[in-house]
């Protein structure tokens, strides 16, 4: 009997958990307190960053442009270009307070088993984050840039614009590092129950053509090499999120079995 109590409550507690009962307008206090801690936390961020973005929208063009010169094609072009950079700096780097602000909005909603889900999925996701943007930066970017700069001397002289440049980078940056999350998002689709493993692999094909025919309309070139390096990374993520699901389905049902 002794040896049950801990169990138990433990079950109880689970089953009640701390759903908080709050008026309406408490809720949208909340709300506020958390968006204007979330804002000024962007906002520090971005007036501290926007100083040394000259010399970061520099590097970054040196890296991937091979030090093109950069044309404002208008009077506030430059001040937009690396006001936008900060703001982007500023919520890239304050994503953790931001993150933070929501979760806690929303977790006394959440079942523990949840929450002890998404806090397994933090570091991982970081970390896939990170092989996103080393990915883009090492490999993708340089290649898409001198492809793009091939097909335009071709017809033209390259002449670039401060703002067009940046989004452009930026974009890349952001769509890699937001494709490296294809195993999180499909482990964690897999955990609550939407899709599973056996699915997945029925789909393969699928994913695969799929994951080529964007690679495709994505090269800006039409080269087959341009194409594998958007295709590819989409589909070695998906495969290895079939081989990271299938054991854990069977850790999962042991411990929907287990006493």
């Amino acid at each position: 009997m002794l040896v049950e109590r801990p169990a138990r409550a433990a079950d109880e507690s689970e089953a009640a958990w701390d759903q908080k009962e709050m008026p309406f307008t408490e809720h949208l206090r909340e709300l506020r307190t958390r968006l204007l801690i979330s804002i000024a936390t962007v906002g520090a961020i971005a007036v501290l960053l926007f100083w040394p973005s000259q010399f970061i929208i520099k590097w970054m063009v040196d890296a991937y442009f091979h030090g093109a010169e950069l044309h404002a094609f208008g009077p506030a072009d430059v001040i937009l270009t690396e006001l936008k950079f900060s703001v982007i700096g500023g919520i890239v780097l304050g994503l953790p307070v931001l993150l933070y602000q929501l979760w806690m909005f929303v977790v006394p909603a959440i079942n523990p088993r949840t929450r002890r889900m998404v806090y397994a999925f933090v570091l991982p996701s970081l970390l896939l984050a990170f092989l996103g943007l080393a990915f883009a930066h090492f490999i993708v970017i340089p290649r898409v840039v001198s492809a793009l700069i091939g097909i335009t001397n071709e017809i033209a002289t390259p002449t670039f614009g401060i703002e067009q440049t940046l989004t452009f980078v930026m974009i890349l940056l952001a769509l890699f590092a937001i494709i490296f999350q294809t195993p999180i998002v499909l482990i964690g689709l897999a955990r609550i129950g939407l899709v599973n493993a056996a699915m997945l692999k029925h789909y393969r094909r699928h994913a695969v053509f799929a994951s080529f025919v964007a690679g495709g309309i994505a090269a800006p070139d039409g080269n087959p090499l341009t194409m594998a390096l958007l295709a590819l990374p989409i589909c070695v993520l998906y495969e290895a999120s079939i081989w990271i699901i299938v054991p854990l389905e069977k850790s999962w049902r042991r411990g929907a079995s287990g006493p």
